[in-house]
């Protein structure tokens, strides 16, 4: 058992940018291994691309940059929902993690620390490049994942652990690894052999594990504590 608590296509094509809108959405990867998981318009500007993630927000790279584009099945996103009933309380979302967490045999803590990384546990959070919820699932990693509405908090939780789950068991327990492919991708992290020399990537990956030894620190100071009033 490990330290944090759990046991132990792409096709090349040719990235036309005469087309402004693709037919369907599609997976783009970079010649640096960089991910983008659900691309829904590619705009040319000179020698630039936009690869737009929603209808507004894009990601502006080098237009010879790309070098993988995949084409994604086409389905019609559903709208979001509107929000009926109170926010889900921190007590509510503790109790999810908890639930996933021992599912899947990942301490409950490293949880909670991706959430706060990620979208600060914010249930409504959407990123620049169109990751949802809690645990900031992009759309086609949430459909992979059999996720049908990543703003709920108990589908999004369960699909990104499940994801920190997969990621943990393909670089074997290695934290940092899989921690820089939840944020930049798994191909930008077996391209670099670990993890990528993103300032993203990087320090997100620090705010993650710093995060999570002060969960674990804390818990030791309050464990201590307990123990010096029951020894008085």
């Amino acid at each position: 058992m490990s330290g944090f608590g759990r046991g132990q296509i792409g096709l090349a094509l040719a990235f036309v940018l005469a087309t402004p809108l693709a037919r369907a959405a599609e997976h783009v990867t970079l010649k640096n291994g960089q991910e983008f998981d659900h691309v829904v318009r590619r705009e040319a500007d000179g020698d630039r691309a936009r690869l737009y993630l929603t209808a507004d927000n894009y990601v502006e790279v080098a237009a010879g940059s790309v070098d993988k584009v995949e084409v994604l099945e086409e389905r019609v996103e559903p709208p979001v929902p509107e929000v009926k009933t109170a926010p889900t309380t921190a007590a509510q979302i503790q109790a999810l993690v908890a639930k996933s967490g021992a599912e899947h045999r990942i301490d409950t803590d490293l949880l909670a620390s991706v959430i706060k990384a990620e979208s600060g546990g914010r249930a409504l959070a959407v990123s620049r490049t169109g990751a949802r919820g809690l645990m900031q699932l992009m759309p086609g990693t949430a459909a992979t994942l059999g996720v049908k509405d990543a703003f709920l908090p108990d589908q999004n939780i369960a699909g990104g652990t499940a994801y920190l789950d997969q990621l943990l068991t393909r670089y074997k327990d290695d934290l940092q690894r899989a921690l820089a492919a939840y944020n930049a991708g798994p191909g930008a992290v077996d391209k670099y052999h670990g993890v990528p020399p993103f300032p993203e990537t990087r320090e997100y990956v620090r705010r993650v594990i710093l995060e999570y030894n002060r969960r674990k620190l804390a818990l030791q100071d309050l464990a201590l504590k307990t123990k010096l009033v029951a020894a008085q």
